[in-house]
């Protein structure tokens, strides 16, 4: 952070975001923007330093992100700020980036959240004073766990194996703890944080999951961290059942505070790279009310306990203090805060809440889809009823999941996943577009009744749009081009080759794997709605003309995300696709007219393609066309005692 002067006047700060704390955007990456703020409290100028948004990175022109933090100069720190699907009566709103809604949203967190930091830090935004000293929660420095613990941000107390052992003797207790250990084994060694404090709860619990910690309970609420080795712990297995933490509560004077399963939050591993082992580790967030003043000493009580002679427990408490170090006491007056953040809301669920109307829509689309697939041979029976279905379901994938809603499912959301759970998996982005989650959940959840197929070839908006194309280029009369299927069997492994590639890419450069994940042309002729240069349109453009005369070139030899849901296709728990003995030896109907050939010459399906349009099963229904199914006909009118036509 750095004053700015013009002579020997002060004219504002100017700071990076990464210096108050790492945002990260929707790829999971830092975001880092350049801020100026004047003494007033008010922007003075943003500009984007550094990001790694694969919207953003190619797709979105430079004029249109300037334009973008552009709107946040001027704006007073003290009101309210929120982009226009969130905006309320009252608030100050901000355009989102067209076709870049959840990484303007991430843009906008970062932005506000830094520039706040900053104006709190330096009293920017001041108030009536308060005349006793606060707690600093924003100033941010990376540490690690040794300089925490050397200060005595961290604080670590334990009891041996015989000290335990005495306490519980005196409590009554028959024997020891673990019978034969010496008795200088640690019984339990305790690590305790007062979390609150950016400085201590970001640099040991990491940058995500405090910012949802801090971010989702209310304004005076403080966080504690504990944690345990040894050989007790100090959860037990009680609370689940009760709701309470009964071997542990804080005591501050005479005010006990017990701890809950509403406070605690798992933490799974430390951020700080040299912390030790630990047992058990938690997080508990204390509701403002709950009556803990943090400037003030307080303990944790611990309760041990073992069996006296009567097979009954007794405990004995065991007191671990903590004290915060005066460098995080401030005795300056307290800045005030906007309502917006007053309201604690994590940010994806702000998306959500925001966004219930859509997510409704979509929830329903899928229930739907459900009861199709569910009910696939009643719908294949009656032609009509499927053709219905199916030109519905492809103008519904391409209107409003593609063209309206922006949920297209792309190859850039495995890659963002591979990399996350190679580095360090959280929810909260992936939690960032509600719709594009609840896709992705559907998604992985029917590949493994129907394979690949229900995405390809019911939900995806550029394969609707491609299957759209061919079904009013046949309907126009245009000819229609049959591949060998020899030749259609060696472009296959095309799009799976392409999808390696990428994986490759995205391995050890993610930015490269961004470009060249652009062989999809999702991006321009779905979220972008074609508005792109010129060669991007052309690329997006030439599968749907090549699909006037062959049904989905790029679903059957060049799409990655299809290669990547292939893959595990064959994982599926049901066969649902009926077929005859005679398919692919008698008879080659279902295999010349599926769309996507899936089907080979032998008469098997080959599910790694199959995108599941029922097509097949029309024609095995079909009695006027199956030639096993004419055969039954006419066996049954026969008996019947009526002639064949």
């Amino acid at each position: 952070m750095h004053p700015a002067y013009r002579g020997d006047d002060l004219i504002g700060y100017a700071f990076e975001s990464r210096r108050t704390g790492a945002a990260l955007g929707f790829s999971g990456r830092p975001l880092n923007l350049g801020i100026g703020l004047d003494p007033a409290g008010r922007i003075a100028g943003v500009t984007i330093l550094e990001h790694h948004e694969p919207i953003l990175i190619i797709g979105v022109p430079e004029a249109a992100l300037h334009a973008y933090v552009g709107q946040y100069v001027g704006i007073d720190l003290r009101q309210a700020v929120r982009l226009r699907p969130l905006a309320r009566g009252g608030d100050i709103a901000v355009d989102a980036i067209g076709g870049a809604t959840i990484s303007a949203l991430a843009l906008n967190d970062a932005i506000l959240g830094s520039a706040r930091a900053v104006a709190r830090a330096r009293e920017l935004l001041p108030r009536a004073a308060e005349h006793r000293p606060r707690l600093d929660r924003d100033s941010f420095a990376p540490e690690s766990w040794a300089a925490l613990a050397a200060e005595r941000s961290i604080q670590s107390r334990g009891f041996g194996l015989g000290e335990v052992d005495r306490a519980l003797a005196a409590a009554g207790a028959a024997q020891s703890l673990a019978p034969g250990a010496a008795a200088e084994v640690p019984a339990i060694v305790i690590s305790l944080a007062l979390a609150t404090p950016a400085r201590i709860g970001a640099n040991l619990l990491g940058d995500r999951l405090y910012r949802r910690l801090v971010g989702s309970a209310e304004a005076e609420a403080q966080v504690i961290f504990v944690g345990a080795r040894g050989l007790v712990g100090f959860k037990g297995r009680e609370w689940r059942r009760s709701g309470v933490f009964e071997r542990i509560q804080i005591v501050q004077d005479s005010t006990a505070i017990a701890l809950t399963r509403d406070m605690h939050h798992e933490v799974e591993r430390l951020a700080a790279d040299d912390a030790p082992e630990l047992r058990e580790m938690a997080a508990f967030v204390l509701p403002a009310g709950a009556g803990l003043d943090p400037l003030r000493p307080w303990r944790l009580e611990v309760e041990i306990a073992a069996p006296d002679a009567a097979g009954r427990m007794v405990g004995a408490r065991f007191s671990f203090p903590y004290a915060l170090p005066a460098r995080y006491v401030l005795p300056s007056i307290q800045a005030a805060l906007p309502a917006d953040e007053t309201e604690g809301w994590p940010l994806w669920l702000r998306v959500w809440e925001a966004r219930w109307g859509r997510i409704a829509v979509l929830a329903a689309a899928l229930l739907g889809l459900t009861a199709i697939l569910f009910a696939q041979d009643v719908v294949a029976k009656r032609k009509r009823l499927w053709l219905a279905l199916r030109i519905g379901a492809m103008a519904f994938a391409l209107l409003w999941i593609g063209w309206y809603a922006g949920a297209q499912l792309t190859v850039v959301n495995v890659l963002t996943f591979v990399n996350a759970l190679l580095t360090r998996f959280e929810w909260d982005f992936f939690l960032l577009d509600p719709l594009i989650f609840i896709l992705w959940s559907f998604v992985a959840v029917a590949m493994l009744f129907w394979g690949r197929g229900v995405f390809c070839g019911w939900l995806c908006p550029y394969g609707a749009l491609q299957d759209l194309v061919s079904r009013a280029a046949q309907r126009m009369g245009i000819k229609q081009i049959a591949l060998p299927f020899g030749l259609t069997e060696r472009l296959w492994p095309v799009k799976y080759v392409a999808f390696l590639a990428l994986i490759a890419l995205s391995l050890g450069a993610m930015p490269l794997a961004v470009l060249g994940a652009e062989i999809e042309p999702f991006k321009t002729a779905i979220n972008l709605k074609f508005l792109r240069d010129w060669y991007f349109v052309a690329w997006a453009l030439l599968p749907v003309v090549l699909g006037l005369a062959i049904e989905r070139p790029f679903c059957r030899f060049l799409c990655p995300l299809g290669a990547a849901l292939a893959i595990p296709a064959r994982l599926r728990m049901f066969e649902w696709l009926k077929r005859h003995w005679q398919c692919g030896r008698e008879c080659q109907i279902c295999a010349v007219r599926c769309p996507v050939q899936a089907i080979r010459p032998d008469g098997q399906i080959a599910p790694n393609e199959c995108i599941h349009c029922l097509k097949c099963q029309t024609l095995y229904f079909d009695d006027t066309t199956c030639p096993p199914r004419i055969q039954r006909r006419k066996r049954r009118e026969m008996r019947g005692g009526s002639a064949p036509a």
